[in-house]
């Protein structure tokens, strides 16, 4: 069993930066595939960003790449979003999730095994 808690979120300008982090339960985090997904209102959760469990293999979303940045700390159990110049569409809740089972960076949420209650981010224009 992993148990995610994110935090970082809340009300930021178009243009601005945040990180965003979540913490994991347990010490089975090294053996986690880790992503991040976002939901905005009436619309499906989606892929944003993942990464394997050494960090060395990243995937981003179209919509995010060049501007988010994946990382984990497998020391501190916790992996990262740093979302840079953000866009009033990035608004959403961000979910962080965990796969167990294979070391693949899958962007299919149906993959993942175990979600956080997420956090909110909220891009003024």
């Amino acid at each position: 069993q992993v148990q995610l808690v994110e935090s970082g979120g809340g009300l930021q300008q178009a243009g601005d930066s945040v990180r965003l982090s979540c913490a994991a339960s347990g010490r089975t985090f090294s053996s986690c595939v880790m992503g991040w997904f976002r939901q905005a209102p009436g619309k499906e959760r989606e892929f944003v960003a993942g990464i394997s469990r050494g960090g060395f293999t990243t995937r981003y979303a179209d919509s995010v790449k060049g501007r988010f940045t994946i990382s984990r700390d497998n020391a501190k159990n916790t992996v990262y979003l740093r979302m840079n110049s953000l866009k009033p569409e990035d608004t959403a809740v961000y979910y962080c999730a965990a796969n167990q089972r294979i070391n693949q960076v899958f962007i299919t949420k149906e993959n993942f095994d175990y979600w956080g209650q997420g956090t909110q981010v909220t891009v003024s224009s």
